[in-house]
């Protein structure tokens, strides 16, 4: 049971610490309960708490247009919301709404929210109820360079996979669509990583189609990547819609849609809502976290520190044959474990008897991918290189332990 957590650990009731390798599921960014940003709820809860946007409130247009620097300059609409469904739910008829268009693109092995709407576009079959769902949606290929069809040695593997998302177009669809939404790195689906080149492509198809590009960056967003401030960023492609919500927060219910002023006029035509979305006390930590993303450093600690990650996992692949894929950019990374690097069964108990042994010794850690076999690594990003260090240590003991 977890009673405190501060900055990049996390405290049970008996006092024990732990090292939070997942932060609440990408969520935590700044740090647990860090100070600056709790001085910001603090501070605002002592002004005003809520307003709805039927008032003007300073602390959301403030953020919104401080938001919106971070963003290519004509994505300057933004839009609140208390979560990444709600936000893709938003960019989903959005986009209906905006090209006329009803057939709506996704791709396989892919989370979007728990939504309705969002489960019928997420393509987990672990993350899906037996109700109907995902009507118009079309789940192309998932790209993935270790378990799909077209491999890393493949260098057409990018183009490959991005002509199904063609053929859909072609096949299943009128020959228009509304959108297409993808993440760069699957989160839920075991830390994914989409091939270079392939998003330039998909957004060529989609946008002769007349379709909006979304990128979700629920995940992927906010310097985690080390690189990029976005995951869009790292494949160089321009979206149409941005959606985002977990690291924005540091672990407040905020999210948020970005896009053009042509684009969110398309939702101006009835009256559309959201009770708590650009509350001033989300708002208020929301600009407190992209101010200590910036004088903290964090964006280029994520790639410090992924890279020393990286190079310490590739290690313990070279030692351990349970491994059979390490993957990611900065601190959104994954560990594919297998009982067989040439048949790649999953290795789902045995990655689940790491997971306990290391939670056991003071590390907790994310599981993720279709069959349970993937370790997510996506914690705070204020980690050190001494959490580094224990993280290999005690993944080292835990994996030699099978």
């Amino acid at each position: 049971m977890v009673t405190d957590a501060k900055m990049q650990y996390m405290f049970d009731e008996t006092g024990k610490r732990y090292l939070d390798l997942f932060g609440g599921i990408t969520t935590i960014s700044a740090g647990h309960c860090h100070p600056e940003v709790v001085k910001a709820a603090q501070e605002q809860t002592e002004k005003v708490t809520h307003t709805t946007t039927i008032y003007l409130n300073n602390q959301i247009a403030e953020y919104a247009e401080e938001l919106a620097a971070k963003l290519p300059k004509d994505l300057d609409v933004i839009y609140f919301t208390n979560s990444g469904s709600e936000a893709n739910d938003l960019a989903m008829m959005m986009s209906r709404l905006y090209t006329g268009s009803f057939d709506f693109l996704a791709l396989r092995n892919a989370y979007h929210g728990m939504s309705y709407s969002m489960m019928g576009v997420t393509a987990l079959n672990t993350w899906k109820q037996s109700v109907p769902q995902g009507f118009g949606v079309h789940h192309a290929m998932n790209p993935n360079l270790y378990r799909g069809p077209f491999g890393a040695d493949d260098p057409e593997a990018a183009h490959k996979y991005a002509n199904d998302v063609k053929d859909i177009i072609q096949f299943a669809c009128p020959g228009k669509v509304a959108g297409f939404i993808a993440e760069y790195i699957q989160g839920v689906g075991g830390s994914v990583v989409l091939p270079d080149g392939y998003l330039k492509e998909v957004y060529e198809h989609v946008h002769n189609a007349g379709g909006l590009c979304i990128a979700d960056e629920v995940q992927t967003g906010f310097g985690r990547l080390g690189t990029h401030f976005w995951g869009f960023e790292k494949n160089d492609v321009k979206p149409d819609i941005v959606t985002m919500a977990k690291s924005i927060g540091n672990g407040t219910p905020l999210a948020a849609l970005a896009t053009s002023r042509k684009i969110a006029e398309s939702i101006s035509g009835k009256l559309h809502f959201n009770t708590y979305g650009g509350n001033p006390v989300s708002c208020a930590v929301g600009r407190a976290v992209l101010r200590v993303i910036e004088k903290d450093n964090l964006q280029k600690n994520c790639l410090e520190r992924g890279n020393q990650l990286l190079a310490g996992f590739d290690k313990l692949k070279e030692k351990h044959d349970l491994i059979g894929d390490v993957r990611g950019h900065g601190l959104m990374l994954g560990v594919e474990f297998v009982k067989d690097r040439k048949t790649k069964e999953p290795a789902t108990q045995e990655f689940l008897q790491i997971f306990e042994d290391c939670k056991n010794h003071g590390l907790l850690l994310g599981k993720g991918g279709i069959y349970g076999n993937v370790m997510r690594v996506k914690p705070p990003m204020c980690i050190t290189a001494e959490d580094v260090e224990f993280t290999l240590d005690v993944l080292d003991q835990a994996i030699a332990k099978i």
